[in-house]
């Protein structure tokens, strides 16, 4: 097997005021939360925009485990739908300290290119700074942050800049290149 270089960047917001929202694209475009955790949606939702973009960390991972990430306190996905469609998620984590990690992010590809993106970027960061106020208890978020890597979207990096993200690190490593897993074996060409 042989290994590529890949950078990855993380990127952050300081405060509610650094996030520069997108228009909403046109058409009938929704987001919605996933408010009962589902492995089976989930998985969907992971395996479909990530396919393509070689996401491979938690196709291994269990019912159960997914289950159990998914019920932890702090742990939302919102979906965006196009007339009804999943069309790409946002997934946030709170961790400690009233930071929020915007864990997964992306749209499945037949909706890239539509506008979507900015706009479920936009509204992703926004509920990571509310988070708070949809779980009592938990701690305002001071802090939001995600990474993209040289194996993600042409634009990734320029929406998560629009958005108002600033860029705090920046890592190359070697890693093993896999094959593109796809959302089921063999749905893109080898």
């Amino acid at each position: 097997m042989t290994n590529i270089a890949v950078t990855t960047w993380s990127l952050e917001q300081t405060a509610p005021t650094d996030l520069l929202p997108a228009a909403a694209p046109e058409g009938d475009v929704r987001i919605v939360r996933s408010e009962v955790p589902s492995p089976e949606f989930s998985r969907f939702l992971y395996t479909s925009v990530g396919g393509d973009i070689r996401w491979t960390e938690r196709l291994g991972w269990t019912y159960a485990r997914w289950q159990e990430y998914l019920e932890r306190p702090g742990v939302e996905t919102w979906v965006a739908y196009d007339r009804g469609t999943p069309a790409g998620y946002v997934e946030l984590e709170l961790q400690d300290d009233g930071v929020v990690e915007i864990v997964y992010f992306g749209l499945i590809p037949a909706f890239r290119g539509r506008r979507i993106g900015g706009h479920l970027l936009s509204y992703g960061a926004a509920r990571a700074w509310d988070l708070a106020d949809r779980w009592p208890g938990l701690a305002p978020t001071k802090r939001v942050w995600l990474h993209t890597c040289s194996k993600d979207g042409e634009h990734a990096m320029d929406n998560y800049l629009r958005r108002g993200f600033k860029l705090f690190d920046t890592k190359v490593e070697e890693e093993p290149e896999v094959p593109t897993p796809g959302p089921w074996p063999g749905a893109y060409p080898a």
